[in-house]
């Protein structure tokens, strides 16, 4: 599904690469945790796959393509196959939880009626049903974090990238958030978390993927955070 192949990310200013020469496959279906210390280079990996970024060298596969021939078409295309979710939630203040989750489907031209029916769908998949009215500030963190994640899972999207989603929540938010996006997983959505909550790594026993100053130090089924554990 995605292939990675001897992928360099250069930026300036930098004395090193954000990415030295990284390799990989991941297919679909998988559920994979992408882990090291902060400036590994794990968000300008996730970046590269969504296309929000290219890459100085090497390339990345999408089925087969190289995603840097994308024209405009085919990248927004590629985009809404996949779903984002964030650390900071990036949800718009100003607008209901219904709203947010529906703002996905809207700027895809997705009808009213489509909007109607898979948004409240969505909020009852993260455990959020009844909660359409509220605002995001009337939330707690992990229930915002939901919403995000909710938006992201409404366009029944083939993959989720998801860039530290658990950064700014305590541990049994954490938890809770990462059994989500398993039974996401083994609805057959392809998963990509990158990760410091070693706690959770550790217990789901999933591929786990370790970079250090931007290099491929580990790639591993059934992995730990840490392989000295």
């Amino acid at each position: 599904m995605i292939e990675i192949r001897d992928v360099k990310k250069l930026y300036s200013g930098m004395a090193t690469p954000a990415l030295a020469g990284v390799s990989l496959e991941i297919e679909r279906g998988e559920f994979v945790f992408l882990v090291g210390p902060s400036g590994a280079g794990k968000s300008t990996l996730i970046k590269l796959i969504f296309c929000e970024q290219k890459p100085s060298s090497g390339s990345v596969y999408f089925w087969g393509k190289n995603t840097s021939s994308f024209k405009e078409a085919e990248l927004l295309k590629h985009r809404r196959r996949m779903g984002m979710v964030f650390q900071d939630f990036r949800l718009l203040k100003q607008k209901t939880v219904f709203e947010n989750v529906a703002f996905a489907l809207e700027v895809v031209g997705k009808s009213p009626k489509v909007i109607r029916e898979k948004v409240p769908a969505a909020l009852e998949k993260v455990g959020l049903a009844g909660k359409e009215k509220s605002f995001p500030m009337e939330l707690s963190g992990g229930e915002q974090q939901r919403v995000g994640i909710a938006r992201a899972i409404v366009k029944d999207p083939l993959i989720i990238l998801a860039d530290e989603p658990t950064g700014n929540l305590d541990r049994d938010n954490s938890r809770q958030l990462m059994d989500l996006f398993a039974r996401i997983n083994e609805g057959g959505t392809t998963v990509i978390i990158a990760t410091h909550a070693y706690d959770v790594v550790d217990r789901m026993k999933k591929r786990v993927v370790a970079l250090e100053a931007g290099q491929l130090i580990r790639d591993e089924q059934r992995g730990s955070y840490d392989d000295e554990y």
